[in-house]
């Protein structure tokens, strides 16, 4: 138990330590100290105004994101007993994308949330029912994921050859997974830190799961119950992931499988020590994707891409 806090704990602080390194970090230089200073109102106006107005909503935004996706990425594996299941590599993501596409380009964007859960939902049944009706197996999960991801990204490009001009440029953006206009408040913090609460009280049960169904009854487990539970809450972490950066992938994939191999697999340890670590890996990358090409910024998609893919190639290779 002491080596799981003081694991937990390291998290934590290599977290804090990227959400700092993120705030110091852009196209305009700013000293540590003045960084500090703006947090708690002091400084200069110009580094005031950059700091606690662009650079602080973002970054917390990020982090949100990333922690989302993180724990979405931890329930699938736990559900599907798949150390390759992720949001964006089954198309939940995509699905989401798709909800929430849908509504921004016909007007609605009040209905984005709610149109992007029924969109994560779809594509996370319609994931299961196929795995399920042909006996499951890693492959027959990664083939129906990549099958409803290309689908959904087919859907996805006919909304956007279909969205009105002015529309299209930030449609475009989103997909790819920009930050630029993800502002974590209070709901969001609120949300995240609900979300990994409802998922740590379920911690033993998912334990259970990942040996199996049939090993979980023996448990005790209500496996039907817990199922629709995980899928529930995964599709909400995914739906609130897309909502603040859009389309982000591998986070959900490439974070706890790390984290597992670092020592953490029990569940009441592996989703803290992925959220903290999936905030972390988007909050960097944004702000790696702000400073390479500054004063331009690019997509915090791309570069979590560019991570991921060679990732899950050595991970597919080695399996």
């Amino acid at each position: 138990m002491r080596g799981e806090a003081a694991t937990t704990a390291v998290f934590a602080l290599g977290a804090l330590l990227c959400v700092v390194a993120a705030l110091l970090l852009g196209s305009v230089s700013i000293a540590p100290v003045d960084v500090v200073a703006s947090l708690f109102g002091g400084g200069g106006a110009l580094e005031r105004e950059i700091v606690r107005e662009l650079r602080l909503p973002r970054v917390l935004g990020g982090f949100c994101c990333g922690a989302l996706l993180a724990l979405a990425g931890t329930l699938l594996q736990a559900l599907l007993r798949n150390p390759l299941a992720d949001p964006y590599v089954l198309g939940v993501s995509g699905g989401a994308g798709v909800g929430a596409l849908a509504a921004l380009s016909s007007g609605a964007a009040a209905w984005a949330a709610p149109a992007a859960l029924s969109g994560a939902v779809a594509a996370l049944t319609l994931l299961a029912v196929v795995s399920v009706a042909g006996g499951g197996g890693l492959s027959r999960v990664l083939l129906a994921g990549v099958v409803i991801a290309t689908g959904c990204g087919a859907l996805s490009s006919l909304l956007l050859a279909l969205a009105p001009e002015p529309a299209l440029r930030g449609m475009v953006h989103w997909l790819l997974g920009d930050l630029e206009h993800a502002r974590a408040g209070g709901v969001a913090l609120v949300g995240a830190f609900g979300l990994l609460a409802a998922c740590i009280a379920l911690a033993r049960s998912l334990d259970a799961l990942a040996l199996g169904p049939s090993k979980a009854a023996s448990l005790g487990v209500g496996v039907i119950p817990m199922q629709v539970a995980v899928v529930a809450l995964s599709a909400t972490a995914t739906v609130g992931a897309v909502l603040l950066g859009g389309a982000i992938g591998f986070v959900g994939l490439v974070v706890p499988h790390l984290v597992r191999r670092i020592g953490a697999t029990r569940h009441a340890v592996l989703l803290p020590c992925a959220a903290l670590a999936g905030g972390a890996l988007v909050v960097l990358a944004d702000a790696a994707a702000r400073s390479v090409l500054a004063p331009q910024a690019l997509p915090a998609g791309v570069v979590t891409a560019l991570i991921g893919v060679p990732f899950t190639l050595w991970l597919l290779a080695k399996r």
